[in-house]
């Protein structure tokens, strides 16, 4: 069953950002049992080649691979799935109609997607028209990182092709003028996103640091995970062993 497929039917999942564009990360991550990786082409120094060794060898190894893009543009969403992603998360989706644009770049047909039978996603030319056109739907998530974003809240959890909303709570932070996540501006607006998508029957996604925030997230209605980051953990490991080694 792909990814989109198990969000739709209930499943909670977790994976990890990649901000090292290295493919030796992720055949060690394939390894881990994460339900997928998210390679962050938005925050990290990803080009399109080291993205595509990266789907390359995510696709060999069946560990599913989302890709943040760097914006939300066409010639983005098409790199990235044509490349072997299982499905895209798009920054600053501000407006319904963004998220519009944006699931309709993510499909096939007029005014979406490009098709070419050449690509990782065809099949390397192996597969033909009906068969690349009857493949899995890659998963969509908007993300939401500013005021406008919240204020359409509604209207892009109702956008056909949506499939799940990601509060971007750090840059919703620093954009109403706060320096804290705690802030009431700022849990407000999380509270009216996770409020929309529930009406619309949408699973949301958010950022954590560490697996002890899943719980609380659930509880407020979060089923997709993004935990941490491949140096978020590096870190967190050299850190505790520095501390075992001082006896700490």
């Amino acid at each position: 069953m792909d990814l989109r497929q198990r969000l739709a039917q209930g499943e909670d999942l977790t994976g990890l950002f990649v901000k090292t564009p290295a493919t030796e990360l992720v055949e060690v991550l394939a390894l881990s049992g994460l339900d997928f990786i998210c390679l962050d082409t938005e925050h990290a120094a990803f080009d399109r080649r080291s993205r595509d060794q990266c789907l390359a060898l995510a696709r060999a190894l069946d560990l599913p691979a989302l890709v943040r893009v760097a914006h939300t543009a066409q010639a983005e969403i098409l790199q990235a799935l044509d490349g072997g992603a299982v499905g895209v998360v798009m920054p600053h989706v501000a407006t319904a109609a963004m998220a519009a644009d944006a699931a309709r770049w993510c499909r096939l047909g007029d005014g979406g997607r490009g098709i070419a039978g050449s690509t990782r996603s065809a099949g390397l030319a192996t597969r033909t028209m009906p068969e690349v056109l009857a493949l899995p739907q890659p998963l969509v998530i908007a993300q939401i990182e500013e005021p406008s974003g919240v204020a359409e809240v509604e209207g892009i959890v109702a956008t056909p092709g949506i499939d799940a909303v990601f509060i971007g709570a750090a840059d919703l932070t620093v954009a109403y003028g706060v320096d804290s996540q705690a802030e009431p501006v700022v849990a407000e607006a999380r509270r009216r996103i996770f409020d929309a998508a529930a009406k619309a029957n949408m699973p949301v996604a958010v950022f954590l640091a560490a697996g002890s925030g899943i719980a609380g997230a659930r509880e407020e209605g979060a089923r997709l995970f993004f935990m941490s980051s491949d140096q978020g953990l590096l870190l967190a490991g050299a850190r505790s062993l520095m501390k075992d080694s001082r006896g700490e």
